[in-house]
């Protein structure tokens, strides 16, 4: 089921223009539900017009601080990052589900490691979270982020930063880079693609030491620094990456989800949610696992349904999907078995899928 908590508003900040940072606070009885691991997100729900929005935010606290804070950036024709950076003030209760993501790796505080972090705009939230736990939590290790901006005035957490940099002398380096207005060093101008990263490996940053790299951020930053990083020697699997915005405007989508599956193009499946299992319909090729779940009244979780958040992250236990879009299960998730329901059409006559696995 997905279950939603209310959340009271201790405190709203603003970072930026169009940026905030809520500081949340669950009820007594919900708090070990909002024990986080860095780099995760909340998702938020609101009606606006007799309309269920749901919106996913990452965490930018650090999990050893005792608190729960997300950072909001306003997006053009957003109903809740508007509603957040204009309408929400302390005293507010706003209505989340539990944290949630993988975007994240298990530290060890005897552990000697190096990690690089690449963030574009509002990519820096998740990202933030993991530095502060990590410079808390691995006291021998060490953190360089590249974090691409339009300008100095568009960085979120600009002081947060610059305050963990002074506070960790000679274990973060923080390297900013503006598109849009011009630094004194050349390198440090421009956008954060493959080429500017060649150039950073070339004279800034040693790829080859390091252990462990988290790039959050518009798609095409994501595949370039990816690129780049391979490249210059790291290993596939030390990438973390995390898509702070959905990828699907402007890109063509499936016919529209038939009202009812015929008898030649039905696909026969049993969902499981919550340890009931429930016999659907649903039109191979056409319709998602999760919108005919909703037709057929499950509570099954979901968020962006873009194929980002991997909120509705389910088990394939028999039978085949199609899944159109992928930015949030890793590799090994997927030989599993997991798909993103929100992009999995069934192509198989029958199909068993589990949300409980």
């Amino acid at each position: 089921m997905a279950r939603f908590f209310p959340l009271t508003v201790v405190e709203v900040e603003r970072l930026t223009r169009d940026a905030v940072a809520l500081t949340l606070a669950p009820r007594a009885e919900d708090r070990d539900a909002f024990e986080f691991i860095q780099g995760q997100y909340l998702t938020f729900r609101r009606d606006f017009d007799g309309e269920e929005v749901r919106r996913s935010y990452s965490i930018c606290a650090g999990r050893n601080e005792g608190r729960l804070r997300v950072g909001i950036k306003r997006v053009h024709d957003g109903q809740y990052s508007t509603y957040a950076n204009t309408e929400v003030k302390p005293g507010d209760v706003l209505e989340a589900m539990a944290p949630a993501g993988n975007f994240h790796a298990p530290l060890d505080p005897a552990a000697k490691r190096d990690y690089l972090g690449f963030a574009g705009g509002s990519g820096i939230t998740p990202v933030l979270s993991i530095v502060r736990t990590v410079l808390a939590e691995e006291p021998q290790s060490t953190f360089t982020l590249v974090y691409g901006n339009q300008s100095s005035n568009a960085i979120m957490f600009r002081e947060e930063l610059e305050d963990l940099k002074n506070l960790h002398l000679g274990r973060l380096s923080i390297l900013h880079i503006f598109d849009r207005e011009t630094q004194e060093i050349d390198l440090f101008n421009g956008l954060v693609d493959r080429a500017k990263c060649e150039a950073l490996f070339e004279r800034w940053i040693d790829v080859k030491r390091a252990d462990l790299a988290f790039v959050c951020g518009p798609e095409p930053m994501m595949l370039a620094v990816a690129e780049a990083l391979k490249a210059a020697g790291m290993d596939e699997g030390a990438i973390k990456f995390e898509l702070f915005a959905s990828p699907h405007a402007g890109k063509p989508k499936r016919a529209a989800a038939a009202t009812a599956a015929t008898e030649a193009d039905a696909c026969a499946a049993t969902v499981t949610l919550d340890g009931i299992s429930r016999d659907v319909k649903i039109a191979k090729r056409q319709q998602t696992v999760l919108e005919a779940a909703l037709a057929e009244g499950l509570d099954a979780p979901y968020a962006c349904r873009a194929g980002v958040c991997s909120t509705c992250r389910a088990m394939v236990l028999e039978g085949e999907v199609e899944m159109d879009a992928n930015y949030a299960l890793e590799d090994y998730e997927v030989r599993r078995g997991y798909v993103l329901t929100c992009q999995s059409y069934p192509v198989s006559d029958k199909l068993v899928v589990d949300y409980d696995q």
